[in-house]
């Protein structure tokens, strides 16, 4: 890190709790981090393009992989989807995928990008009849595995085929959770599949943690949510909260992460806060 960006860090960690991570004097292999929740609207893709800038200002090579056919994630880096002649979906049908030819730079140092569009949606029918169609993803990911330090795959609101292949790809996953009652009713489903997919096709799977996103803790409702979420999940929820903020939505009509969009914001305090945690926990070099 630049002595800029050190001192600007410096700044924004107030309370000391998560130290600045020491720098890496080598890259990879990566840590697959699959973004998940079968429930839309809870923050998967804010949630993944904001943590994956934070951690590549902390000098960590990282790739995004936009897996949910919407492309919110390649939209969100300034990246038209339908606008490219190959994405994500002809390396997952291909006998022979190279996925090099589809990574794209971003704006943000050390951060790249596998983007994605609505053909994506196709994969899932293609796939059906492959031999371990379910490790499909891996099998995209596996030559550049070594290249990045972090890789978050940002998975639709579903939990179909393109799912389990993030959860079979993943050494860990993260659960964004609104903190809004109805929010929380389908994580016992999705913690189902995690643990069918761990039994099944990958044992070295593990929840690297549940994230409380758009919180506003003025409301009643939201802190009787956070606690029950708090008491029902344990050390397994992040201490790291994300705040409701008009920023988020600015910053994605900037195409930009908000930690360069408005660096000193809340939010992206916030994930800065929360790079610094997975980093803590192990959830990443």
């Amino acid at each position: 890190m630049s002595p800029v960006q050190t001192d600007l860090l410096n700044d924004l960690d107030p309370d000391g709790e998560f130290p600045l991570p020491p720098d890496l004097g080598s890259h990879g292999p990566a840590r697959i981090i699959a973004m998940c929740n079968q429930k839309g609207g809870v923050g998967k893709t804010t949630t993944t393009i904001n943590l994956a800038a934070a951690l590549a200002d902390y000098g960590r090579k990282v790739l995004i992989v936009d897996f949910d056919p919407q492309g919110a994630a390649s939209a969100g880096v300034g990246i038209n989807g339908m606008a490219l002649e190959r994405t994500l979906y002809d390396e997952m049908v291909s006998t022979k995928p190279d996925i090099t030819r589809i990574i794209h730079q971003t704006a943000t140092p050390n951060l790249d990008i596998v983007p994605s569009n609505i053909e994506l949606s196709a994969a899932e029918i293609q796939l059906i009849n492959e031999v371990a169609r379910e490790q499909s993803l891996m099998r995209v990911l596996r030559p550049v595995v070594d290249s990045y330090d972090v890789i978050i795959v940002d998975c639709q609101p579903s939990l179909g085929l393109l799912t389990v292949n993030a959860l079979t790809a993943a050494h860990g996953v993260m659960i964004p959770l609104e903190a809004e009652y109805f929010a929380m009713r389908g994580v016992a489903l999705l913690v189902d599949q995690i643990e069918r997919v761990q039994d099944r096709l990958n044992p070295q799977l593990r929840i690297d943690g549940v994230l409380l996103t758009m919180v506003d803790r003025r409301t009643i409702h939201a802190r009787e949510v956070i606690s029950t979420i708090r008491e029902q999940f344990g050390d397994a929820v992040f201490d790291t909260e994300i705040p409701r903020t008009v920023r988020f939505p600015d910053a994605t009509i900037a195409a930009e992460p908000i930690t360069t969009y408005d660096p000193k914001s809340k939010g992206a305090e916030s994930y800065r806060r929360l790079a610094r945690e997975l980093i803590s926990r192990g959830g990443s070099p």
